[in-house]
């Protein structure tokens, strides 16, 4: 099996609790690529975030922001294939729009940041390929609530369908590079190995055209 282009940078998106991190972590044992986590426990602006929306959104969307872009430029020098949980793109055109659309974020700003994510997105280039978890909301609530994570529980259910929406509408225009679209209504990568193995068999496809 020849595989002329070896990738640098595969990244893995999709709605809270789709199921990013884990499918992460399992794609970089498998592959052995070094992973990226997204720093969601260490966020210092996620609790207040969760409580008072209005207040806290352009404070976190910034972090995100900002972290998001960091993990980017270090895979761009680096010389590992990493895989990376969750993408900058979803920040700027999927979370940031849904708190503007939704009366959550200042028209003011939503335009700073959509203005200085511009400026940053000429910095870098996009994955080799994007891995889109795609969801219903019903599938993605069961899944939070599985994991318990404290300050999710007071997750908007219009934010979280909203979210979907905009993920939908976002895969379906991206047009950065390679996407990979995953149903987890259909496929249990964490509990079922075919199904797992199904992934890895798209991935291949997606990377080296084999099917």
């Amino acid at each position: 099996m020849s595989k002329t282009k070896v990738p640098k940078h595969i990244a893995v998106a999709g709605n809270i609790g789709a199921g990013k991190t884990t499918l992460t972590a399992m794609l970089s044992k498998h592959y052995n690529w070094s992973p990226h986590f997204e720093e969601i426990d260490y966020n210092p602006y996620i609790n207040d975030f969760y409580d008072d929306m209005p207040r806290w959104s352009f404070n976190l969307q910034i972090y995100f922001l900002n972290s998001r872009l960091k993990q980017v430029l270090e895979i761009q020098h680096g010389k590992d294939t990493v895989i990376q949980d969750r993408t900058i793109y979803e920040d700027a055109d999927i979370f940031a729009p849904n708190l503007h659309d939704m009366g959550l974020m200042s028209s003011r700003d939503f335009e700073n940041y959509h203005d200085f994510y511009t400026t940053l997105k000429r910095l870098i280039t996009p994955p080799d390929l994007v891995i889109y978890l795609k969801g219903s909301v019903p599938a993605l609530v069961e899944r939070i609530q599985k994991r318990g994570r404290e300050y999710e529980e007071n997750i908007r259910l219009d934010y979280l369908k909203k979210l979907n929406e905009l993920y939908n509408k976002w895969a379906k225009n991206y047009k950065e590079g390679k996407l990979l679209i995953i149903d987890i209504d259909k496929l249990n990568f964490v509990d079922n190995d075919e199904d797992f193995g199904e992934i890895i068999n798209r991935v291949e496809g997606a990377l080296y055209g084999l099917f």
